[in-house]
């Protein structure tokens, strides 16, 4: 049989517990949400609906096509403004995901021939990039910026160009990578560095972003030529860089060129999220606390959790299949949490992830807790 080999692999991902299947949501779930990205608490929230709402009246259901030929609209163009001057850069650039975004970076700033260092943590986006790029990728110790700089210091990768690849916070421990470690070593060595945010856009880029804009002109300036982070919004995807940058990415990174462009109802609820922001950057922090006080509960129960770095808990389980069981179990107690298993974990550990939203109440926190430790396998 020609798709024989197709059968061969779902045995094989059945007898390891790496079986995953969809499972629809309805809009009024009853779960307690700890498995979503909505870190700060605003899918729901009446601004962001309703400004996806008035989008999709004014300019319809799609964007209609590339960024290139229709996609941009001026709601677009709008959103690129407010969200480069928030986070203190000259220009941004909106993707139709943060995916799309990291294939763009990694493919379009690797030069032809070019060394690629990579985090051994990094998601999974920016580890399909560094495959699509033209260039050589080496992956080097999670978080090590001393195996940076010995990658970058060996004499047999040329004299050619290189660049550093790594998240700003992970997505499965939630653990911050030494960003002023990586910057000295990429300077050392005059490499580049690509840092992304998907992880920590609700908890680093927006209290950093809230705190840039009261800052004014002077930080801006600061910024203009020197590293720059993704930022990255629910709905909605942007990169900010220097606009020289972009203008790269715009004629170079083809997940922007032949992509159809974000959705208007996604653009116009992204910006009404980020003007929400500007009034209320105590969201983030909020998160921070959520996810700190979820640890040191988790912790003191016995679970083994990695110390959150943003807004996201890991709590450790003994394998893929008590992973699947612990949150299947969460779940039918009201509780909804994320499983992570090969190969989503870099290091094969499985896990349970949780989302420390700003928006969860004491009661929530708590509640919670309980439910992990009683159906804990």
């Amino acid at each position: 049989m020609a798709f024989g080999w197709i059968d061969q692999q779902v045995r094989v991902r059945t007898r390891r517990g790496l079986v995953r299947t969809l499972r629809p949501r309805p809009a009024d779930a009853p779960l307690l949400d700890l498995a979503s990205n909505d870190y700060l608490g605003l899918t729901r929230h009446p601004e962001v609906v309703e400004g996806a709402a008035r989008a999709a009246r004014t300019w319809g259901g799609g964007s209609t096509g590339s960024r290139l030929v229709t996609g941009t609209t001026e709601l677009h163009a709008q959103l690129e403004r407010e969200l480069a001057d928030f986070c203190g850069f000259e220009a941004a650039l909106v993707f139709s995901s943060g995916y799309a975004a990291n294939l763009a970076a990694v493919t379009a700033l690797a030069p032809l021939r070019s060394l690629i260092v990579s985090d051994a943590g990094n998601h999974a986006s920016l580890i399909d990039g560094c495959r699509l790029a033209r260039g050589t990728s080496q992956v080097v110790e999670h978080a090590d910026p001393d195996a940076v700089r010995k990658t970058l210091h060996d004499p047999s990768r040329g004299a050619g160009p290189a660049v550093f690849v790594s998240d700003t916070v992970f997505s499965v421990d939630g653990d911050a990578a030494p960003l002023a470690a990586h910057a000295e070593a990429c300077r050392e060595y005059g490499a580049g560095w690509c840092s992304t945010t998907p992880t920590a856009s609700g908890c680093w880029a927006t209290a950093a972003g809230a705190r840039r804009t009261r800052r004014g002109s002077r930080a801006r300036r600061r910024r203009r030529d020197g590293h720059a982070v993704q930022v990255a919004r629910q709905p909605g995807r942007g990169r900010a860089r220097p606009a020289r940058v972009i203008d790269h990415l715009v004629n170079t990174a083809r997940t922007f060129i032949f992509d159809t462009g974000l959705a208007p109802a996604a653009a116009g609820a992204a910006l009404s999220a980020l003007r929400l922001l500007r009034r209320e950057p105590e969201r983030a922090a909020r998160a921070r606390e959520v996810a700190a006080e979820l640890h040191a509960r988790l912790t003191a129960a016995g679970h083994e959790a990695v110390r959150p770095d943003a807004a996201v808990v890991s709590v450790r389980a003994p394998s893929p299949e008590g992973a699947v069981r612990w949150a299947a179990d969460c779940r039918a107690a009201g509780l909804s949490v994320g499983c992570f298993r090969p190969p989503s974990v870099p290091d094969g550990i499985s896990r349970l992830r949780l989302t420390a939203r700003a928006d969860l109440s004491e009661a929530q926190i708590e509640r919670a807790v309980r439910v992990i430790g009683e159906t804990r396998p």
